[in-house]
């Protein structure tokens, strides 16, 4: 769906925000009725917050710029597939869909590890789509972590 790919693409931008601040580059974008609510990346360094990630900070804003906790009629793009916590936080603000680019085989909770968008014992599922701009959003990461591994290597801290 084209629509996807442009809410994709400023999810990315995001990501893009997030690597120039030495984040993690994961950026998150919310949309309702066709419209960019809120847009945030990681900020768990900048922040020594944990909890930072792109998606639940996202989610956050559009739920105080909505006025409302429930987020049933919006859309999170995500560059990367949710954590659990993110993934709850996503079921907890009955969000209706996730949009996300690359898998994450160390802590996905949409499909990879976990599937907390359609577990049953769950009292909200919700949508999820993978894979658009999947490239782009994997290759964001390997760069940021080549390049982090490099400069390690390169002080003599390397692993």
């Amino acid at each position: 769906m084209e629509s996807d790919t442009t809410y994709m693409a400023i999810a990315l931008d995001e990501a893009r925000a997030a690597a120039e601040i030495g984040e993690v580059p994961i950026g998150a974008v919310v949309v309702c009725d066709g419209a960019v609510v809120s847009r945030a990346h990681n900020r768990r360094e900048i922040d020594n917050d944990p909890t930072a990630h792109a998606e639940l900070l996202a989610i956050k804003d559009a739920s105080q710029r909505l006025g409302r906790w429930r987020l049933s009629d919006c859309t999170v793009y995500a560059t990367l597939e949710p954590c659990p916590m993110c993934a709850g936080v996503m079921h907890q603000a009955r969000i209706e869909r996730l949009v996300y680019g690359a898998t994450d085989p160390k802590a996905g909770a949409v499909g990879t590890l976990y599937d907390l968008s359609s577990d049953e014992r769950l009292n909200h599922r919700f949508e999820v789509t993978a894979g658009v701009l999947a490239d782009e959003s994997a290759w964001m990461l390997k760069e940021f972590f080549g390049n982090l591994r490099s400069d390690r290597q390169d002080k003599g801290t390397g692993e």
